[in-house]
């Protein structure tokens, strides 16, 4: 699903027009990269929480030039899904589908 059929399916659902659902949805976007950014992380009961993760610094190679380049700490933003959007994607019917038949091409 892309963030179109995603505007599209939430118009449809609530009957709000889809300008005013991209507008929300941008908003949201933006608050949620604004805060992780200022070092807050956001909880969403029922949904999961969006936080920031520390990398430790790092040794990592160029390929190309085949020398070693020291990767700084950083932090990268990560989502934690809650306990019961785990649950119910876990017993979700449809996933477990396609995770035999995509299962099922890879054998063929």
């Amino acid at each position: 699903m892309r963030k179109a059929d995603l505007i599209n399916q939430i118009s449809d659902k609530t009957g709000i027009p889809k300008v005013d659902v991209l507008v929300t949805l941008e908003t949201m976007f933006k608050s949620i990269k604004n805060s992780l950014a200022a070092g807050e992380n956001i909880y969403i009961r029922g949904f999961g929480s969006f936080i920031t993760k520390k990398r430790a610094a790092k040794i990592g190679r160029n390929i190309k030039k085949n020398i070693a380049v020291e990767i700084p700490e950083h932090y990268i933003p990560a989502f934690k899904p809650a306990k019961e959007f785990m649950l119910e994607i876990k017993s979700s019917k449809d996933v477990i589908e396609q995770a035999e038949n995509k299962a099922e091409d890879k054998e063929d």
